[in-house]
C-alpha cells in the first residue's frame, strides 16, 4: 500500500493510472535484484505490465549509432519533469534529456494502447496527471 500510495497510483514510468485498469500493476526493481539491487521500498516501483515487461533487467540501454551505454530514467535518483515533458494535447510524453529520449524508446511509453488510455480518460477529465509539465503551443 506505501509504495502506491508514494507512487499516486501511477505507473511510475508512464504516469498512466492505476485505478481505471483492470488489471493491477506490478512492483518493479529499480535495480535489478540480478544486478545486486534489493527488496527495500527506496528500490521499488509501480509499474505498469507493458513499462515493467520492457525494462526487464536493464538500468542501461547501448546506443545503436555509437554502443555508448545511457542510463535508463531511474525513479529514485531522477526527477521525472527534468526527463519528460507531455505534448501539447498530453497524449505522448516526450524525452526532453538523453535519459528521457532513451526511456521513453526503451519502454515504448507512447504505445498505441496507452495513448488510447490517455485519450479516453482525458475525455472525462481525469488525464494528464496533475504534476506532469505540458508543452506549450
Amino acid at each position: 500500500m506505501q509504495l502506491r500510495q508514494r507512487a499516486k497510483y501511477l505507473c511510475e514510468y508512464c504516469h498512466t493510472s492505476e485505478q481505471w485498469q483492470y488489471v493491477p500493476f506490478t512492483v518493479d526493481h529499480i535495480i535489478p535484484l540480478s544486478l545486486g539491487g534489493n527488496d527495500s521500498l527506496e528500490n521499488l516501483a509501480l509499474a505498469c505490465f507493458h513499462c515493467n515487461r520492457r525494462k526487464t533487467h536493464r538500468v542501461t540501454i547501448a546506443l545503436p549509432e555509437t554502443s555508448e551505454e545511457i542510463p535508463l530514467f531511474n525513479l529514485r535518483q531522477d526527477n521525472w519533469s527534468e526527463h519528460f515533458i507531455r505534448s501539447a494535447d498530453g497524449l505522448l510524453i516526450v524525452g526532453v534529456t538523453q535519459v528521457g529520449r532513451i526511456t521513453v524508446t526503451a519502454l515504448a511509453l507512447n504505445r498505441e494502447r496507452v495513448i488510447g488510455i490517455r485519450a479516453a480518460n482525458k475525455q472525462i477529465g481525469r488525464h494528464p496527471p496533475q504534476d506532469d509539465p505540458i508543452q506549450k503551443n
